[in-house]
């Protein structure tokens, strides 16, 4: 039967949108390709396996991305870094050890959710399987944290996503903080529609690229990522409120080197602002069947490729 793949358990598989791979076309182009391909095969959701109902450009189920849900949990009052106690919360002010030892070079971080369950897999599918458009859409949801970070804003702060060097970003097609950058500014633009927020995707640098943070110690991660960043055009900050936008904060070794970048070129204040946060006190090693020796992004990463 035409179009039919290989059988399985004595019954054909159909492909799906996933099973066809479009060349070295843009990801958004990919995207509308396997979009349309969707309309003809039956597409499973990327998350769950189940078959989509209403195929579109983001394969992902109705269920599923309920399923992507904020952390409501007590958190550090200054980085946000969730808390496994409920009793962190009955102090006056809770803060974690860095944010104690005063490490970090921003001035606060929010993240939307916890980096575990479909939020972690949803991230990485926009990483490793570049889907671009799944960034804009799960930029969308850090206007909650956004709103966490609110009192500490000025009337017009400038969004600024984490840049990737440029190697990585030609590998990748697409740098996945922008795309969630530009996604919750459109959100926020829809909610209050009374904010105007500027987006600087050229105003700082990656000088060079670096070793996986993943795997390495606290002091190490530091490290890695120390003078990473340059600000290259200082007039858009200079005086001004940045929030800083990326995926994944671990230890904020990243947020915070960029930080002190963005301050040294004259940036009165720089707010964090990731969509998950990684932290051991939640550790997920089964959220993929069959990758039980997969902790870490990088990891994972390789078995995806």
């Amino acid at each position: 039967m035409a179009g039919q793949t290989r059988p399985y358990n004595g019954r054909p598989v159909f492909p799906s949108a996933r099973h066809f791979r479009f060349g070295p076309f843009p990801p958004l182009l990919r995207e509308a390709a396997a979009s349309l391909l969707a309309v003809i095969f039956p597409t499973p959701c990327s998350l769950c396996q189940e078959e989509l109902t209403e195929p579109g450009l983001i394969d992902i189920c109705a269920r599923c991305w309920a399923e992507l849900e904020p952390w409501t949990g007590p958190a550090c009052a200054r980085c946000g870094l969730p808390f496994a106690s409920a009793f962190a919360g009955d102090f006056l002010s809770p803060y974690c050890t860095q944010c104690r030892a005063e490490e970090f070079q921003f001035d606060a971080a929010r993240s939307y959710g916890a980096y575990f369950g479909k939020l972690r897999l949803a991230i990485l599918q926009l990483k490793f399987l570049r889907k671009e458009r799944l960034g804009t859409r799960l930029g969308a949801l850090m206007e909650r944290a956004w709103d966490a970070l609110s009192a500490r804003m000025t009337i017009s702060p400038i969004i600024i996503p984490v840049p990737l060097h440029s190697a990585r970003k030609r590998e990748r097609g697409f740098n996945q903080a922008e795309a969630l950058a530009r996604g919750l500014r459109t959100a926020i633009s829809k909610s209050k529609g009374t904010v105007k927020l500027k987006l600087e995707t050229r105003v700082v640098k990656r000088n060079r690229a670096t070793a996986a943070q993943s795997g390495l110690s606290l002091a190490q991660r530091h490290e890695n990522v120390r003078g990473v960043f340059t600000v290259v055009r200082p007039e858009p900050v200079r005086g001004r409120e940045v929030v800083l936008v990326d995926d994944v904060m671990t230890t904020g070794a990243t947020m915070s080197a960029c930080a002190a970048a963005l301050k040294k070129a004259g940036a009165a204040h720089v707010l964090g602002l990731t969509l998950a946060r990684a932290t051991p006190q939640f550790p997920d090693p089964d959220f993929i069947e069959g990758m039980e020796a997969a902790h870490t992004i990088d990891e994972i990463r390789r078995e995806w490729r």
